[in-house]
């Protein structure tokens, strides 16, 4: 049988409708809310600083920056375009400002002590992935919310892109009927990936591994579009092409030896962002941006997969890689009744589209420049039919989208009540079961067995999501 190409078009305003969160203007006379930052590295000083600042300005104010570095903190104030006073303490920043939000962008390993700290002052809570590295931890913040009566927030930005947001509606509909196994691999490239093991991430005392740190997005997503929570998990994982798997290494790239042999070689000093954010200040916290990716301190694993358990018996087979020659990723819901596939940043599909443009441009333009549409696939195919290639078009900015599509900001700082039909936002027990999938993967690789979440903190799995 041939097969035709049912082509559906999702428009940028109709893929966003749904969840668009209405921008409130400012109450005139309504005093701002006053932030406190702590931790002003990269992410803390853009998405949750700078951006804040500009976008949000007219409502909320930052009252104090902290960090352990003084240096850090000064470049943030420049940057972010503050004028705050700035504290290498924690707690004299929360008895001399009052804020009335904390945003932790801390390292992952420390996030659990300013988010307990934060909530026993009785300050609502802000913190960026992943919530924290162990369970240990988890139970402390989990203790803390309870007995203080605030909110922790977990800034998951993936969730508010075009692409995943538009798998959400199509899961919703029930479109290929009850799921029930889910494929999902992801592919870091030798850039992105290799850069998680010249900063702190590498060393799993601080970042609890990638398992943690980075794929705590990606089961973020698969719990929100399965709409359950994990039951059990079993992993394999292993450090096999970075770290001490090279014949030699160097103190950090700026200072190495092997600059001509190494493909992996990082010039910093091209960077003048990093060179003033951290080389500048490396006197203060001897912490190394551009630190070598072959040290022998690195302890994480560099290749990963994971199956998970569902408590509506869903079954995963999750993978991340963090040396790929592209960056990308794959993933397939198997329905009852069909199969949805989709896909971001594989070469050979970006190509494709690139040559049916050019096709379309002989056709119907004969010879006119064309603009070639950007646009991420979603093919949807029932039993007995042909399938469907949904087109959803693609945004730019980091995370798929989330970061320059401001919806989850906007829901945090101006309209935290408005509708949210596809449940976007993310509460404590959504970042608690994020890394808890990372955890369990982390502890089964290191003792050879599968885990049980209920193993790990006293929350019960539920086949529902937020039942």
């Amino acid at each position: 049988m041939r097969r035709r190409d049912f082509i559906t078009t999702t428009g940028a305003v109709v893929a966003g409708s749904v969840l668009a969160n209405p921008v409130g203007a400012s109450v005139a006379g309504k005093a701002k809310k006053r932030i406190a930052l702590v931790g002003t590295g990269i992410r803390g000083t853009s998405f949750w600083g700078r951006t804040v600042n500009k976008r949000y300005g007219d409502i909320v104010e930052f009252v104090a920056l902290c960090d352990i570095n003084p240096g850090r903190l000064e470049f943030a104030k420049e940057y972010m375009g503050v004028d705050c006073p700035v504290f290498t303490n924690f707690d004299e920043m929360m008895a001399k400002t009052k804020p009335d939000m904390v945003i932790v962008t801390t390292v992952d390993a420390t996030h659990h002590e300013y988010i307990i700290k934060g909530l026993d002052y009785g300050v609502e809570v802000l913190t960026e992935k992943p919530l924290t590295t162990d369970e240990k931890k988890l139970k402390g913040i989990l203790d803390a919310e309870r007995r203080s009566g605030k909110k922790v927030i977990v800034g998951f930005n993936y969730r508010y892109g075009p692409h995943p947001t538009k798998i959400k509606e199509l899961l919703t509909q029930n479109v290929v009927g009850k799921i029930t196994s889910v494929d999902f691999h992801w592919y870091l490239n030798t850039y992105h990936g290799a850069s998680y093991f010249r900063r702190w991430h590498g060393e799993r005392d601080k970042s609890g591994t990638l398992l943690v740190h980075k794929s705590t997005h990606h089961f973020d997503l698969l719990n929100w579009l399965i709409d359950s929570d994990p039951v059990e998990v079993f992993a394999y994982g292993d450090l096999e092409h970075y770290g001490k798997n090279n014949e030699f290494r160097g103190a950090n790239c700026r200072n190495c030896a092997y600059v001509n042999k190494c493909k992996f070689y990082w010039d910093i000093t091209k960077n003048k962002h990093a060179m003033d954010l951290y080389v500048a200040n490396e006197k203060y916290d001897g912490y190394i941006r551009d630190n070598c990716l072959w040290r022998n301190r690195i302890d994480i694993y560099d290749k990963m997969a994971v199956q998970i358990k569902y408590a509506n018996n869903v079954q995963v087979s999750y993978s991340l890689t963090t040396y790929s020659p592209y960056e990308g990723w794959r993933i397939a819901f198997n329905g009852m009744d069909g199969r949805i596939d989709s896909w971001q940043d594989i070469p050979w599909r970006t190509q494709e589209q690139v040559n049916q443009a050019e096709l379309h441009e002989q056709e119907m333009k004969q010879g006119e420049k064309d603009f070639v549409d950007s646009y991420n696939e979603i093919m949807v195919m029932k039993n007995w039919h042909d399938y469907e290639l949904v087109k959803v078009p693609k945004a730019g900015g980091g995370h798929g989208g989330g970061d320059v599509r401001v919806r989850l900001q906007d829901r945090i700082f101006r309209d935290p009540n408005a509708p949210d039909p596809l449940k976007h936002a993310a509460g404590i027990r959504d970042g608690a079961m994020s890394i808890l999938i990372g955890i369990a993967a982390r502890k089964s690789i290191e003792e050879k067995r599968k885990v049980r979440i209920e193993e790990l903190v006293d929350i019960k799995p539920h086949p529902t999501r937020g039942a």
